[in-house]
């Protein structure tokens, strides 16, 4: 149907721009996460992370455009997943934006310490080392924790309802729970996140959705007469079987 294509369409490039603007905010916020004085330097670039946070702020409206696409499409097959898969990727937009507050409010303290007559230096930089701390364990439970069980529950409906190809949904099926172990593991200090441990629990789930926004943008979902092929078989079994007006007529 015209109406599914379009709709593929769209949450293909939805996922492309959720993948492009995550990959982008982190670059750019480069300054205010690996510099600790940042807040009291006067040659911090600003406008740098002020784009950075943009570009999360688009993160966050992509991924939830993501799941509302999906969901008329996956809710023929289980409502009840589809709308987890709604609520998820929703509470994981919560906690990135968290994330983009938490290091907004640094470039306004950044303006108060320049404003201030007698700053302490010292106390602005704690309070920026606690901010740049909120935003890292957002940037931890946000897109891996709470990531894990959306793509877990897209995936396991997509190879159920055989829309994409398996391929696509099994590696959904693995990097669901591992985006979410790697979360688990890095809170009780076993790996950091940003380490080849780190990479390699992410790279299913990154190729998942880069492999699943491809197909849709290209091919868009499956007929969905495949799926319905046991119904019609069925009707079709029925017409054979059927006694004709001769046989019950006496």
């Amino acid at each position: 149907m015209e109406v599914n294509r379009n709709v593929s369409i769209v949450t293909g490039v939805l996922f492309i721009v959720a993948a492009a603007s995550a990959i982008a905010g982190l670059i750019l916020y480069g300054p205010i996460l690996n510099d600790p004085e940042y807040i009291v330097k006067t040659s911090a670039n600003e406008t740098q992370v002020l784009w950075g946070a943009f570009f999360e702020i688009v993160l966050a409206f992509a991924v939830i455009g993501t799941s509302i696409t999906l969901f008329p499409i996956l809710r023929k097959y289980n409502e009840s997943m589809a709308i987890g898969t709604v609520c998820f990727r929703l509470f994981e937009a919560v906690i990135i934006l968290v994330g983009v507050i938490s290091l907004l409010s640094i470039v306004t303290l950044r303006h108060e310490f320049t404003e201030a007559l007698e700053p302490s230096a010292a106390s602005f930089v704690a309070s920026g080392k606690l901010l740049v701390a909120v935003h890292n364990w957002t940037f931890l439970y946000g897109p891996n924790l709470v990531l894990g069980p959306s793509t877990l529950m897209t995936s396991y409906l997509l190879y159920k309802s055989n829309l994409v190809p398996r391929f696509i949904s099994v590696l959904g099926l693995i990097g669901g729970p591992l985006i979410s172990s790697c979360a688990v593991l890095v809170t009780f200090g076993v790996f950091s996140q940003i380490s080849a441990w780190g990479v390699l629990f992410a790279v299913p789930v990154f190729f998942y959705e880069m492999s699943l926004a491809m197909w849709l943008m290209t091919k868009g979902f499956k007929s969905t007469s495949a799926s319905s092929a046991p119904v019609q078989n069925l009707f079709k079994l029925a017409a054979k079987v059927r006694p004709t007006s001769r046989e019950v007529s006496f």
